[in-house]
C-alpha cells in the first residue's frame, strides 16, 4: 500500500516545541482545547551534549553530529509545519558552548526552523509558565525547582506569573563529570558534590528562603527520574521527600559503581548522572529547608507552546512589556520612540512590498524594528553622544522576559547601527532583510530629527539588487532642507558598505 502520510495537510491548529537540553532533545506537538493544549505527540531523545564541551568550550564533532541526527527525525514529523508554529530553544549547553554559531546554523538546515539560544533567566520564566498550566489554581506562593543537565532553574510564583528568577550553573551532567567522572559512588564523592551545591546556593542569598513561599514542586528530568525510582519502593507517587533522598544515596553507595547500578525504575540513559543530580538535590534540600518536594507535569516545552499563543496575540506578546519597561527603566522619550516606531514599519512596509514572506514572517520582522525603533536612544542615560554604543551594549547583556538571545542580538546591532558609520558594523550585510530594518530605522532618526512626526506623503522606499532607493516629492528639498541634508549625508555612508543608497526626486 502506498504511503501518503507525506501528501496529508497538517492540522493548522497543531503548535510544536523543541527543546535542546543539555541531556536529552524534546520535541512536543500539541493544539489548542478550550483554553488548555491538548498533547498530541511527544518525543524524547538522549543526546547528552551536555557531556561533551572539550576543555576550550566548544561542543565536540560527535556530539554536534548526534545533535543534528535528532534534529533531523524530528524536522520529518514537522514537515508542513508553520514557522510561527514551531518554536525550538537551546539553554545551558549552548549558551556555554563557544562554537555555538556553528551548531545554530547547522541545527537550522537539519530542524528546518530557527533555533534560538535563551537566558537562564528566559529559560526559568518559560519553565513556571509551562508548570503553572498543570497545577490546581490556587493563591499559593510557589517555588518550582529545575535541576537540568548543566544549570539549574528556581522560580517564585503565584498562579500564572513568575515573580523572581534564578539560573545557576549546577546540573546533573556537569556534576556527574566533575564529581562522579569514574562513575564510581563513594561517600567522599557525594559529600564533596554536595557541599560544592550548596555552596552555589548560597549565592542565592535569603531571596528563595521558606518565608517567601508555601509549597514546592519540583520540574523535569532529574526530579521525575528520582521520584521515579522511589516510587518503586514505596514511596508516595510524584513526592520527593528528604528520607527518600537519603535512602536513595544509601542505595547508590551500596551499588559503588554505575555499572553495579540496579535499580527499579531508573531508565538506562539516567544512570550515569543520577549520582549528580541527586547530590545537587540534597544540596538543595539542605539550603532551602524542603521537606517535601511535589513532581510538577509541566516542563519548558510546556512553556513555549503557551509562549507561541500569548505570541500571536500582539495585546499580550510579553515582549511588549519587557520593551515598555525598558524604556522606563532608561528614561527614555517614549513619544519620540513610538513616533521612530510608526515611521520605521511604514517605510518598512513599502521596501518590502513586493517580498513574499511565509505567513506571519513579514509581522515577526516588523516586530522587532519596532522594538529597536522604541528602544533606539536607550543609551542616552549614559551619553547622548555615544548612545548607539551604549544602547547596543545594554540590550546585548539585558535578559528582558520573553526574548531569546539571537532577537536581542539583532535589537543590539540595530541600536548600534542606528546612526554614525556602517562600516565597522559587525553584521551580516548579505542578510537582506536585516539591512532593509537598519535603513529603515535610519531613515526614520533622520526623518523624526525635529522629533515630530513628518510628513510621509509622496515619500516611496524600494530595493533593487543591492541598492536602495527613497523618492522623495520634488519640493521636499526645499520644505525640509536640514531632512534632505542629512538625508544627502547618508548616501555617502552605505557607499562604505557593500548596498548602496540613492535619493530620487520625483
Amino acid at each position: 500500500m502506498e504511503n501518503n502520510k507525506q501528501n496529508t495537510p497538517v492540522d493548522k491548529s497543531l503548535l510544536a516545541a523543541i527543546d535542546l537540553g543539555s541531556n536529552s532533545f524534546r520535541l512536543e506537538i500539541g493544539r489548542l482545547d478550550s483554553g488548555h493544549i491538548e498533547r498530541i505527540e511527544y518525543i524524547k531523545e538522549a543526546v547528552r551534549q551536555g557531556g561533551d564541551l572539550d576543555e576550550d568550550r566548544n561542543l565536540t564533532p560527535e556530539s554536534i553530529e548526534r545533535g543534528l541526527r535528532c534534529l533531523a527525525r524530528f524536522a520529518e514529523r514537522l514537515q508542513g509545519f508553520e514557522a510561527t508554529h514551531v518554536r525550538a530553544v537551546a539553554t545551558q549547553t549552548l549558551r556555554e558552548a563557544n562554537n555555538r554559531d556553528v551548531f545554530i546554523k547547522l541545527a537550522k538546515k537539519a530542524l528546518g526552523f530557527d533555533v534560538e539560544v535563551i537566558s537562564g533567566v528566559e529559560e526559568a520564566r518559560l519553565i513556571y509558565q509551562g508548570v503553572s498550566r498543570f497545577l490546581p489554581q490556587s493563591n499559593d506562593r510557589r517555588l518550582v525547582i529545575d535541576i537540568g543537565g548543566r544549570s539549574t532553574e528556581l522560580i517564585l510564583g503565584q498562579g500564572f506569573t513568575s515573580n523572581h528568577t534564578a539560573s545557576l550553573h549546577v546540573g546533573s551532567v556537569a556534576w556527574s563529570l566533575k564529581h562522579f567522572g569514574h562513575g564510581e559512588f563513594t561517600e567522599n564523592a557525594f559529600t564533596r558534590a554536595e557541599i560544592a551545591a550548596e555552596s552555589i546556593f548560597d549565592t542565592l542569598g535569603v531571596n528563595f528562603s521558606h518565608k517567601h513561599w508555601d509549597v514546592a514542586y519540583g520540574a523535569s528530568g532529574t526530579v521525575g527520574a528520582i521520584a521515579d525510582v522511589l516510587v518503586q519502593y514505596g514511596r508516595p507517587v510524584d513526592t520527593v521527600t528528604k528520607e527518600g533522598l537519603y535512602w536513595l544515596r544509601e542505595e547508590l553507595l551500596r551499588a559503588k559503581s554505575v555499572d553495579k547500578l540496579r535499580l527499579l525504575g531508573l531508565k538506562e540513559e539516567r544512570k550515569a548522572v543520577i549520582a549528580g543530580g541527586l547530590s545537587i538535590m540534597l544540596g538543595v534540600f539542605d539550603f532551602l529547608n524542603i521537606e517535601t518536594l511535589n513532581v510538577a507535569k509541566g516542563a519548558l516545552r510546556h512553556g513555549l507552546l503557551y509562549d507561541m499563543l500569548a505570541r500571536d496575540n500582539e495585546m499580550i506578546d510579553l515582549r511588549n512589556a519587557s520593551v515598555q519597561r525598558l524604556a522606563r527603566k532608561f528614561d527614555v522619550d517614549e513619544a519620540h520612540g513610538t513616533t521612530v516606531a510608526e515611521v520605521s514599519c511604514k517605510l518598512f512596509d513599502k521596501i518590502t512590498e513586493d517580498i513574499q514572506f511565509a505567513n506571519g514572517e513579514r509581522e515577526s520582522h516588523a516586530r522587532k524594528l519596532r522594538w529597536a525603533s522604541m528602544l533606539h536612544e536607550i543609551g542616552s542615560i549614559v551619553s547622548p553622544i555615544d548612545a548607539h554604543l551604549h544602547g547596543a551594549y545594554i540590550l546585548e547583556h539585558a535578559e528582558p522576559p520573553g526574548f531569546a538571545q539571537s532577537e536581542l542580538h539583532c535589537l543590539s546591532l540595530l541600536i548600534l547601527g542606528h546612526k554614525g558609520k556602517l562600516k565597522r558594523l559587525e553584521a551580516d550585510f548579505s542578510d537582506r532583510i536585516f539591512v532593509m530594518q537598519l535603513a529603515c530605522l535610519r531613515l526614520a532618526v533622520i526623518l523624526c530629527h525635529a522629533r515630530q512626526m513628518p510628513n510621509l506623503r509622496g515619500i516611496y522606499l524600494q530595493y533593487l539588487g543591492n541598492k536602495i532607493t527613497l523618492s522623495l516629492p520634488k519640493s521636499w528639498p526645499e520644505k525640509y532642507p536640514q531632512s534632505y541634508y542629512l538625508l544627502d549625508e547618508e548616501v555617502l555612508v552605505w557607499q562604505k558598505t557593500n548596498w548602496l543608497f540613492a535619493l530620487n526626486i520625483i
